[in-house]
């Protein structure tokens, strides 16, 4: 399918107090945009709605616009306009302005890396540069998608992220408790109370998730999936295997045979 050039444009602003933009029929495609740095607002049938840091907002087509950068601030944002072929808009809520504040630092990074690919594939405009910009554009739309159906405390998105990102390293409540700044049985109760599962039990689970798809896939054997996922030891590999799903690796692989 071949799109209008115009059909897909990005840019990003730093913007004083002195800049609006009106456009009271609205568009006929989505507007994204993301805050940077300093605030902006929105106003949406009379209602003014700010926008801080780490703030996406998303406006439907047809919606009349009127936004611009708050008295004595400036407004450094990025922002896309996108056409009504994303089927992932269906997965928010049904509001013509959708402001959705993204408090952890490692998705705010991810955002802000996807925004800064859409960017540049939309200026470039090299083989499969629309498609590019789709794919990232989809991913922000599903990570806004994930925020608004469920609601996870930032520190606990972090821990996650943390999680995941050194899953094969040594893991220390101590550490992760100091980076989101609460203390080591705050950290651990809201964990638990979030996500039903301790962190170490969380951690465990998600090593012996990723050693089960490369005992399927990758013809590695079961010593080395273990250290390939972070377990040290391999009895402790064994036995959070056998925790978790229900028979040791050497049962599981004769059975994926």
């Amino acid at each position: 399918m071949k799109f209008d050039d115009n059909s897909f444009l990005a840019g990003q602003f730093l913007e004083q107090d002195t800049y609006v933009t009106k456009r009271p029929q609205g568009r006929s495609d989505w507007l994204l945009t993301f805050t940077l740095e300093g605030e902006g607002y929105f106003n949406n049938s009379g209602n003014e709605r700010n926008c801080r840091p780490g703030d996406l907002t998303l406006l439907k087509p047809g919606t009349p616009q009127h936004y611009g950068t708050k008295k004595d601030h400036a407004w450094h944002f990025t922002w896309v306009h996108f056409p009504s072929i994303f089927t992932e808009t269906n997965l928010l809520p049904e509001e013509e302005l959708l402001i959705l504040t993204i408090e952890s630092d490692s998705i705010r990074e991810r955002i802000h890396r996807a925004f800064t690919r859409i960017l540049e594939d939309s200026r470039e405009r090299g083989d499969y540069w629309f498609d590019l910009c789709c794919s990232s554009l989809r991913e922000i739309l599903l990570i806004m998608a994930q925020k608004t159906n469920k609601k996870v405390d930032a520190r606990i998105e972090e821990v996650l992220h943390l999680l995941s990102q050194q899953m094969r390293q040594p893991i220390r409540v101590e550490d992760l408790a100091q980076t989101v700044g609460l203390s080591p049985s705050r950290l651990s109760h809201l964990f638990k109370a979030s996500t039903g599962h301790s962190i170490i039990d969380t951690l465990n689970r998600m090593r012996i998730q990723q050693a089960v798809l490369m005992l399927e896939h990758t013809g590695r054997s079961a010593s080395e999936v273990c250290y390939d996922v972070g377990f040290q030891n391999y009895n402790h590999f064994t036995n959070q295997f056998r925790k978790w799903y229900g028979m040791n690796p050497s049962t599981f692989m004769k059975e994926r045979r």
